[in-house]
């Protein structure tokens, strides 16, 4: 190990007890390997969790450091107070030479525990009690990594129990029937292994159950439901899904005879929870509506089942077994009932996953409080502008831009090496976004080929995954589950009839089918290698073939980092070193996902300190008089004249800055939640610039200013297209785009590079410009739901900010962030010219504008209503700036539009730079409505 780091992170078996382990020591920021197993546990972000050296907080599993040590004793000692029945499956599973799949000792060990809680003697488990979850049916966890083989312990434990209750009928403490829950259709179809009957069944694939014992482990039933199932009696899902379901609240007899069909006489049955932490009980607040409602259906479910029928237990199988906490993740909120643990630390040390590589740096500016790389955060710094609803055919931000161009540039010498290879699918990048128009911005943005990688462009392998699209296959499945699958569009014989048109259920199958079979050959997704998705990808999902993951998303808790990344960790081959007998190191690079960033569960601070006053701040309805209303404008639409124009002489000049343009990024591995600064490997663009030409920058830009002209133009598109590139080669030519430093801009290859990693900025400018200067008419695009919003729309909020109530105002108190708005405020409510006026403080009043080529929001300070009826927008303002200049030409633009839309009454604007202009804005105001 050279200079305390690692030089090889796979130092255990996957075939033994880890016997080592890495441990990072802050103090001399050294790995230090450490022998012996790691304790169960997990580590979670201290109270300096901003540091860029953050060692965490280890957090002990005690229950699970107790149960280690007697499993250990009672496995050398030789399983004593086994069934014969277990006592043979034991030997089968642990016969190394005989077995063409050994399994790992992760697998062993879990079903080893399962198996100890039940059979072994009650002295050897004295003292050890499970903790309940509050239902009324006992739980027991299995806390497993991502791509460790929790299916196969699945299939073991099913094995066990079912055999043993074929040996023994009388023997209450076996199940001989099974229902397997999974959290969708994904993990659904995933389990359908799982039953004896199935042609690709675990039990035969990996030597499960010896042959001669498969007849009778038929004589048992596995049923895998996903959790819609469950919920086929619930009322607000009735409500919801009524034309497709005509089923009423049923008893308990009812429903479980529903759900369970044919093994509805079953008793005493076995429940399997994968990904187990979709089903908890406990607090409801602060928690996404979609996970209550999926973990009340799905422990709901499971106690009318009990009710009914009686569950025996349930098996939990999670790698994050957290139950949300509404806030982030607290220590309480981990299943109490974890009985065995191989985290992700333990399975990247045993060669059993990909390890996680982030990026620890680039030569760009790091973040100013954390000194990490923007790239390995991304949207933290890019939050305002992915977090609105923007058009598909925006621009994104420059930073997404230049991630995609480092990563992508990573993924093409990946792609090109498994050619060589004979690799039968390609690697695929997948990219995990915050909502809908986020994701249909980069789909456009690859599908137009403004990101000039070509590979990663080509729309056949390009997959656009909807949420909501996907949500209705769940939908369907739940409520016709026996309803056989859309395999194609099409009929294998060609001289079949042609091919109908695909209804939206059966389109949202196909959808399922595909994401379902990414990197699978000769199914419908063999050919993607550019997954586009919004939230997170479905649990279950985890092709092999993920190389590269962009996180575009708020990550706030180790749960959401551990499971995206958990997307990309299945390992693509389980070849053993014949030397070493480990596996080889596989990894998957991500940026954009703050791995390292541990959930801080317990907030506060050591000292209490006694709460500030607060005001509550809300509108009145007494004082419905001074209600101000404006126009919900999303966007405005331009028409243009059919010859474009750009005097290059009026247009602002943008500069560019080598300093926070990254063009190269290097990558560590993730150890024990802490990256390894000495083991790194760097991505650099100097040969995609070697690949440019400025009439390719040229043309990449036109085309992006195309895309955002084309509705409103009243001419060709050729027309349109050669203008555009025309304009643009001169302004990239010209010197209203400068680059510092000087020596980027007189290097041709350098700028070619900087301004295609800048070409957001680059668009955004030269449109602005050139719409700007070729605007014939404008129109106003309202929000659809709420076109019209007013002063009595706001909710009610608390500051501790110095307020003071306002008589004139709808809104109870004025709340101040300088003297001056304090000097302002008091004018308004006292001048005989204003009719009502407000404090634009959460109101959700706002205007995009653009400068230095990214997309912002303006917030003005107040808004005024006249006696006259004519509405003021008045911005109290100390010292001016190129970017109070953006802001000043985005509103002038907003108040003409409105005023030529002429149905929301006359609206002007203007700035006071000191108190004493206020008098003169109120009256060139009234001047300008009455000229």
């Amino acid at each position: 190990m050279a200079a305390g780091g690692i030089d090889h992170l796979i130092i255990n078996s996957p075939f033994a007890e880890p016997s080592a382990y890495w441990e990072y020591e802050r103090e001399r920021q050294r790995f230090l390997r450490r022998d012996g197993r790691r304790p169960a546990g997990y580590v979670m972000a201290s109270t300096d969790k901003e540091n860029v050296d953050d060692p965490g907080v280890f957090v002990e599993l005690p229950l699970v450091n107790q149960i280690r040590p007697r499993v250990a004793a009672w496995r050398e000692a030789g399983y004593p107070g086994v069934t014969g029945v277990t006592k043979r499956l034991l030997a089968h599973w642990c016969d190394a030479e005989a077995r063409q799949h050994r399994f790992f000792f992760c697998q062993l060990e879990a079903i080893e525990t399962l198996i100890w809680l039940a059979e072994a003697p009650a002295a050897d488990r004295q003292g050890i009690d499970l903790p309940s979850d509050g239902g009324l049916f006992p739980r027991a966890c299995a806390k497993m990594a991502t791509g460790s083989g929790k299916t196969v312990v699945m299939a073991m434990a099913i094995a066990w129990q079912v055999l043993n209750k074929v040996e023994s009928p009388q023997d209450r403490r076996f199940a001989k029937h099974v229902l397997a829950v999974a959290p969708g259709l994904t993990v659904k179809n995933r389990l359908a292994v799982l039953e004896p009957s199935h042609a690709q069944n675990y039990y035969a694939e990996f030597d499960v159950v010896p042959t001669a014992l498969m007849d009778r482990l038929r004589q048992g039933r596995v049923l895998v439901r996903n959790w819609h199932a469950l919920a086929w009696d619930t009322p607000e899902r009735i409500a919801k899904r009524r034309s497709v379901d005509k089923r009423g609240a049923k008893s308990d007899e009812a429903y479980v005879r529903e759900v369970l069909g044919e093994m509805a006489s079953a008793k005493n049955l076995l429940v399997i929870n994968d990904e187990a932490h979709h089903a908890w009980r406990g607090e409801t607040k602060g928690i996404a509506k979609d996970a209550v409602e999926e973990a009340t259906v799905w422990v709901g479910g499971l106690d009318r089942i009990h009710r009914a029928r009686g569950i025996l237990t349930a098996y939990d199988f999670s790698a994050t077994p957290f139950v949300p906490s509404g806030k982030k993740s607290s220590e309480e909120a981990l299943f109490g009932w974890i009985a065995s643990d191989f985290g992700l630390s333990d399975a990247i040390e045993s060669g059993l996953v990909k390890t996680p590589r982030v990026v620890i740096r680039d030569d760009g500016v790091p973040d100013a409080a954390t000194y990490r790389s923007k790239l390995f955060h991304i949207y933290r710094h890019v939050a305002q502008d992915l977090n609105r609803p923007a058009q598909p055919t925006e621009p994104l931000p420059d930073l997404v831009r230049d991630a995609y161009y480092l990563l992508g540039r990573d993924w093409l010498a990946t792609q090109e090496r498994w050619k060589r290879d004979g690799a039968a699918t390609p690697p695929v990048m997948i990219t995990v976004t915050n909502r809908t128009e986020t994701a249909a911005r980069i789909h456009n943005a690859f599908e137009k080929k403004h990101i000039a990688i070509p590979e990663l462009c080509e729309s056949e392998r390009l997959l656009h995954i909807d949420s909501k699209v996907l949500a209705m296959a769940e939908e369907e499945e739940a409520a016709a589950p026996e309803e056989a699958p859309v395999a194609s569009e099409e009929g294998d014989d060609e001289e079949a009839a042609p091919a109908r048109k695909l209804t939206k259920q059966e389109q949202a199958e196909r959808l399922r089918q595909t994401v379902d079979t990414v990197g699978r050959t000769g199914a419908l997704g063999e050919r993607i290698q550019n997954v586009i998705s919004v939230g997170m990808l479905s649990e279950g999902w985890d092709a092999k073939t993920v190389t590269h993951i962009m996180g575009l998303r708020a990550f706030t808790s180790q749960l959401l980092c551990e499971q995206v990344v958990g997307r990309g960790l299945r390992r693509t081959s389980y070849d053993v070193d014949p030397k070493t007998g480990l596996f080889e190191a596989e990894f998957v690079n991500i940026f954009g996902v703050p791995f390292t960033f541990l959930p801080h569960e317990v907030e506060g601070t050591t000292k209490a300190e006694p709460p500030k006053p607060r005001t509550r701040i809300e509108p009145l309805a007494e004082k419905k008089e001074f209600e101000i209303a404006w126009p919900n404008v999303v966007r405005i639409d331009h028409g243009y004249a059919s010859r474009l124009a750009l005097d290059l002489e009026k247009v602002a000049v943008l500069r560019l800055y080598a300093h926070e343009t990254p063009m190269r990024a290097d990558l560590a591995p993730i150890v024990e939640g802490k990256t390894d600064f000495t083991k790194f490997t760097a991505i650099d663009l100097e040969a995609i610039g070697q690949r440019l030409r400025l009439q390719t920058v040229a043309f990449q830009t036109a085309a992006q200013v195309f895309d955002q002209m084309e509705e409103r133009w009243p001419g060709s598109r050729e027309a349109l297209l050669g203008q555009l590139v025309t304009l643009i080669e001169r302004a990239l030519r010209s010197n209203r785009i400068q680059i510092e430093p000087q020596l980027y801009d007189r290097d041709p290859l350098r700028r070619r590079i900087l301004l295609t990693l800048n070409l957001t900025k680059v668009v955004n400018h030269l449109f602005a410009a050139i719409r700007h200067e070729n605007t014939e008419v404008r129109s106003l695009v309202l929000d659809r739901e709420r076109p019209l919003r007013a002063t009595g729309d706001m909710a009610a909020w608390y500051t501790t900010k110095p307020c003071a109530p306002a008589a004139r105002s709808h809104i109870s108190a004025c709340v101040f962030d300088s003297t001056w708005e304090a000097n302002a405020a008091q004018k308004l409510d006292n001048d005989p010219r204003v009719g009502a006026w407000v404090k634009n403080d959460h109101l959700g009043f706002e205007i995009h504008y653009l400068f230095q080529g990214a997309v912002r929001r303006y917030r003005a300070d107040f808004l005024v209503r006249l006696a006259s009826g004519a509405t003021l927008i008045l911005e109290i303002k100390g010292q001016d700036s190129q970017q109070e200049e953006a802001k000043r030409a985005a509103l002038s633009e907003w108040t003409a539009a409105v005023n030529e839309h002429g149905g929301f009454g006359r609206w002007s604007w203007g700035v006071a730079f000191n108190p004493s202009q206020y008098e003169d804005l109120v009256e060139r105001a009234i001047t300008a409505e009455q000229a």
